[in-house]
């Protein structure tokens, strides 16, 4: 209960503007602990520098609104100390318990695939035997509920948990369960962003679970940094497809990870190839290679060449993967291997799953 507590009050601080600026006090760097007893007493402590009095009672006044009204907390106490040498001002990332490996799928760039690739290779993994769920946390284009073809809501149990839908042998949770109606835009700055992904991992139910497969949106922004500020992350695959300027956002997305201490697992190149299934004749439509030459020359592993096949893009607008409509297609052998190689590099996995 504690521990829940002081999760929530971090995620409450994080939504304290500094005054005069949109970014909040924990992003500064000014919060440097926070704890809570049996009794539900908060205690905060925040370095200060050069912040006159005034704008010190103006984040106090603003920190205590913010955690008063969380459920459980019944006193707030804010101990002031100058900046100096402190322990990292976020909670470090942790391992989300009953879970071997959580992996993230991203691009920097939208329009590359990368939820057909999450889902998938999701799919693929449940395929050669492991407990799988996977994540949407694409808070502003949920499409996972959609390619998987599932229209029931998750359930919450006695202790305000939430278990997540199963949908076709995956355990799945999307912020697209809590939208009115599909066609429900979200106008959410980044401190909504980043309270609700918080709350799509930690609130739910996963375990136990080989792997969690987490569908990153596009960019470097608020849900990516929530993500691996707070969870610790087995590593990273970033999907990109052959053109110069998907390459060059390709570039920037293994350039976040490896900043903020994420393996990078590899690189998947997308829409690679076609090949016509009457005469077999590849067509480069989109260019090709450009994944493996960005993979070599960032020295991170090469996943694999997805190609192009039409029944893959019928099957996502029918709720259905490849594996379900072509379970023989040369793109299903490509996830299968590409599921296959995670195995290889995450060696712990599949201890959970039947052989």
């Amino acid at each position: 209960m504690r521990e829940q507590l002081r999760e929530s009050i971090w995620s409450r601080l994080k939504t304290v503007a500094y005054p005069g600026f949109s970014r909040d006090i924990v992003s500064f760097g000014m919060v440097r602990s926070v704890e809570v007893d049996d009794q539900g007493r908060a205690h905060i402590v925040i370095v200060y520098s050069t912040e006159p009095e005034r704008v010190r009672q103006a984040i106090a006044q603003h920190v205590r609104e913010a955690v008063q009204s969380i459920d459980g907390i019944r006193d707030v106490h804010i101990e002031w100390t100058p900046r100096g040498p402190v322990r990292p001002s976020t909670p470090q990332p942790r391992k989300v318990e009953g879970i071997h490996h959580v992996i993230a799928v991203a691009s920097a760039k939208g329009g590359v695939g990368k939820s057909t690739i999450a889902v998938h290779l999701a799919y693929a993994l449940k395929e050669i035997g492991a407990q799988v769920g996977i994540l949407d946390a694409d808070i502003y284009g949920p499409s996972i509920p959609t390619m998987l073809a599932h229209t029931g809501q998750p359930t919450a149990d006695a202790q305000k948990r939430i278990h997540p839908v199963i949908a076709k042998g995956l355990k799945m949770m999307s912020i697209g369960f809590f939208l009115p109606s599909e066609d429900q835009a979200l106008i959410w700055r980044g401190p909504m962003v980043m309270k609700a992904v918080h709350q799509l991992m930690w609130d739910v139910v996963w375990a136990p679970l080989d792997f969690l497969v987490v569908d990153l949106p596009p960019g470097t922004g608020d849900a990516q940094l929530t993500l691996l500020q707070e969870v610790q992350l087995s590593g990273a695959i970033i999907v990109t497809t052959p053109q110069k300027v998907a390459l060059v956002d390709a570039r920037k997305g293994v350039t976040m990870f490896r900043r903020l201490h994420t393996p990078v697992l590899g690189i998947i190149e997308n829409m690679a190839y076609f090949r016509c299934p009457n005469c077999q004749t590849v067509v480069d439509i989109f260019d090709r290679g450009g994944g493996r030459w960005a993979a070599e020359s960032l020295q991170v592993p090469f996943l694999g060449e997805v190609p192009i096949d039409p029944r893959m893009r019928a099957a996502a607008d029918n709720g259905k993967t490849i594996f379900e409509v072509a379970p023989d297609a040369e793109v299903a052998r490509v996830f299968l291997e590409i599921a296959r190689q995670l195995v290889e590099t995450l060696p712990s996995s599949l201890t959970t799953s039947p052989a």
